[in-house]
Formats: C-alpha cells, sequence, structure tokens
C-alpha cells in the first residue's frame, strides 16, 4: 500500500509513552480508555507480534516491531466486537473479560429481546442453536420455533433448529451455555449438532460459556473501567411483538438500561442497522443519540455512496457510520489499498466513521472472504491485516475499528498514539 511518512519511531515512542493523543483530528472520536484499579491488566498475548512478522517489509512493519516493547494499555480505538470470539463463545462473560484483557476499550453486547421481552446479549434473535446448547435441551428445544430435527443421510437432507430467544424466557435462557458460533449440518443427535467449529478457531475455551442479560453485561463492562456499544439487533419475529412490544419501545427500553445503570451517555455508541432506530436516538433520546451509530452492509453503489446520500444522513442527525471493512477500502491502479469513494464522500459530509470487523475470516492468504472483499486481489498473508487498519486508521480517519481479538488493533492503536 501507499504508507504515509511516519514520525521517526523514538519521537513516536515517546509521544505515545507520554499519553499523546491526536484529538484535534476528529472531535468526536471517543478518548482512550485510561488504566485504572478495577481494569485488568493489558495482555497482548503473541498473535499481534505474529501477525507483524507476517507484514510485508516496509516503515509499517519496522514501526510497529519497534512498538513491541512497549507497556500496552486499553484504547477505545480498539472495538470488541462480541467479545472476543475468534476463541471464545461470544457474548459471554469470558469473551468478554477476554476482550478487556486484550485492551478493548470498548465492548459491544448485541441486543435481542426475549420472551418476556428481556433484553439479552445475543449477535442475532435467531441463533441460539448455533451459539448456544439449546438443542441439547430437550424442554427447551421443544419451545424453538424449529426444533432440532436430525439429517437423513439416506433422504439426502441436512440438520435443522430454528431458535430464537423471543421463544424462552430470561430465567430459561441463563440456564443455557454459550458455544462457538458453529453447528454440524449432517449430525443425527443434538449432541453432534452443536459441533462443526471452524479449524481456523478453537472449542479450547468453550468449556466455559456464561451467558448475560443486557443488564449484566452493563454492571460487568463498568466493573471493568471500560466504555459500550450495543447493538439493538433487528428482530425476525413480526413487530409490534404479540401485538404491543414496538419497535420504539425496543429502542427506548436498550438506551433506559443505561440511565437506570447511571451511565453516561458519552460513554456509550448504540448501533442499529435500521435507519429509522438511529433517527429514533437522535430525535427522541438526544444524550444518547449524540452517538448513535447507523450500521452499513449494503453493496456499494451510486445511490449509497455519493456525496448526496452521506449528506442525507447529516440532515437526518446521524453522527457515525459504521460500513463493513471493505465499503471503505479499494485498490488503485497498482493494486495499492486506497480509501474508496464511499469512505472519501462520509468523511467529506462529516460524518465520523467506524470499520466492521477485523478477525473473522480465519488466514488470509486466499483473500480473506467477505470482509475484504473490494481489495482481495491485494491480500495474501495474515500481516496484511496491518496495512487494512493503517489505511482505515490515518488514510481515512476511522475512530474506532471492531475486531474478534481485540489484542490486533490494540497494538495498533498503542503504537500509533491513538
Amino acid at each position: 500500500m501507499k504508507i504515509l511518512l511516519i514520525l521517526p519511531l523514538i519521537i513516536g515512542a515517546l509521544a505515545m509513552l507520554s499519553g499523546c493523543n491526536d484529538s484535534d483530528n476528529n472531535a468526536s472520536a471517543p478518548e482512550a480508555t485510561p488504566s485504572d484499579d478495577s481494569s485488568p491488566l493489558v495482555q497482548l498475548g503473541p498473535r499481534p507480534y505474529f501477525l507483524v512478522n507476517d507484514m510485508d517489509e516496509g516503515e509499517l512493519k519496522s514501526t510497529l516491531q519497534a512498538c513491541e516493547s512497549m507497556t500496552p494499555t486499553a484504547s477505545a480505538f480498539s472495538i470488541a466486537h462480541r467479545g472476543a470470539p475468534l476463541q471464545f463463545p461470544e457474548h459471554t462473560r469470558e469473551s468478554y473479560v477476554a476482550a478487556a484483557k486484550m485492551g478493548a476499550g470498548i465492548i459491544e453486547c448485541d441486543v435481542a429481546f426475549t420472551k418476556d421481552r428481556q433484553l439479552v446479549c445475543r449477535h442475532a434473535q435467531n441463533d441460539l442453536h448455533t451459539t448456544t446448547n439449546i438443542v441439547a435441551v430437550p424442554e427447551l428445544n421443544a419451545k424453538c420455533t424449529q426444533p432440532f430435527v436430525p439429517a437423513n443421510p439416506s433422504a439426502g437432507t441436512k440438520a435443522e433448529a430454528e431458535c430464537r430467544t423471543s421463544d424462552i424466557t430470561l430465567a430459561e435462557f441463563k440456564t443455557l451455555r454459550g458455544k462457538m458460533d458453529a453447528f454440524n449440518e449432517d449430525a443425527t443427535t443434538p449432541e453432534e449438532y452443536l459441533g462443526g467449529t471452524a479449524d481456523w478457531r478453537t472449542n479450547l475455551y468453550a468449556t466455559e460459556g456464561t451467558l448475560l442479560s443486557h443488564r449484566e453485561s452493563i454492571q460487568l463492562i463498568k466493573e471493568l473501567g471500560l466504555k459500550f456499544t450495543p447493538e439493538l439487533k433487528t428482530p425476525v419475529v413480526e413487530m409490534p411483538f404479540e401485538g404491543d412490544y414496538t419497535q420504539e419501545d425496543y429502542a427506548r427500553q436498550m438506551i433506559s438500561e443505561y440511565i437506570s445503570a447511571g451511565v453516561s451517555p458519552e460513554d456509550v455508541w448504540p448501533q442499529s442497522f435500521l435507519l429509522d432506530d438511529v433517527v429514533f436516538w437522535v430525535n427522541q433520546m438526544p444524550e444518547f443519540g449524540r452517538q448513535a451509530v447507523f450500521l452499513d452492509e449494503k453493496s456499494n453503489d451510486p445511490e449509497n455512496t455519493s456525496m448526496a446520500y452521506m449528506e442525507s444522513l447529516t440532515q437526518q442527525g446521524v453522527p457515525i457510520l459504521a460500513p463493513a471493512l471493505w465499503k471503505m477500502l479499494t485498490l488503485d491502479a497498482h493494486q495499492k489499498i486506497v480509501p474508496s469513494d464511499y469512505a472519501l464522500n462520509a468523511k467529506a459530509a462529516g460524518l465520523d466513521l467506524i470499520g466492521w470487523s477485523l478477525e473473522r475470516s480465519g488466514p488470509l492468504k486466499e483473500g480473506g472472504g467477505w470482509y475484504y472483499q473490494s481489495i482481495s486481489d491485494a491480500i495474501n498473508n495474515d500481516g496484511d491485516i496491518y496495512t487494512v487498519i493503517d489505511v482505515l486508521a490515518r488514510e481515512i480517519g476511522v475512530i474506532g475499528i471492531f475486531s474478534d481479538w481485540p489484542a490486533t488493533t490494540t497494538h495498533y492503536a498503542n503504537c500509533m498514539g491513538l
């Protein structure tokens, strides 16, 4: 990639060690989270250094290598996507604590609702069959929208199940155990169905998977001394749920739980893929709407990449846009990774940007898959992840990046003084 000139390493290191932070680049960017007695000791482990050593030779690699002796600290630039689900069951206590230990300054709880309208941390309303052991609990499997159906090899059919948070109560939800997000489509028993973990992930830390209500996640993240980015998950059930629980009730309830817990709006970045949710927070709960995040995964086309589109978002009060990584990146004539028109127009329109999600693609030697689709021709080794982070951070100016293994982003943020 076209690497910008980097300040001399000694000056950069001294600036970072003194806590220097270029806050003028983006007034609404989250500030780094200071260490205190309630925060866990940050331990990055070997992965960031493995990735740095795998990088192509150049100034960026040299700079990141020179930072290996730094004492790591938490950074709000490093956002935990579902905790640390590269190796820990997502949205569990264990996953959140692991993310905190890797220096994530902000932790995500994807918010779904139960049958008794209580809020819980799940990536989707209908993923209990792949992220928990519910199909192996007969009395709860029976309550699923689609209870487990075994594969039938002779008929050529695959195993099926669909279990929603809205199928069970909070009390029932809390009896479940979190697992790595996966399933075995050839399973003939519920226990077999719980398998299927990708070979580049692990079940080593899936022996414990403590599920959390949204309120419990708030309490835990407060105890860790960190900040919050809840995502209101788009319901798969018809709304209003059971005739009287509206989308606005759901959006208001999520924010109300932060108010009840005494959390400052400055420490919360509420997210949604539904623009109406973001506009609701901006207009009806403005203290929290000031940091509301509009998530975007739509294919890039002239209608949603243009300056006119970006200005329409700002006119509706949207402060932060969070697209999938690939939407903000493209390749120039020399196959270098550069900002896309989407990113340039969003910044020019005054939108802050957050990227998602690193570390979800496994090894990058084959181009990185969905998250790197716009730049796959330039992705051929695991170390390229730092090239991507560098373009996002310094050429585009994102205010944070989600990762399934926050240590990777934390190392970059620490090294660059973010």
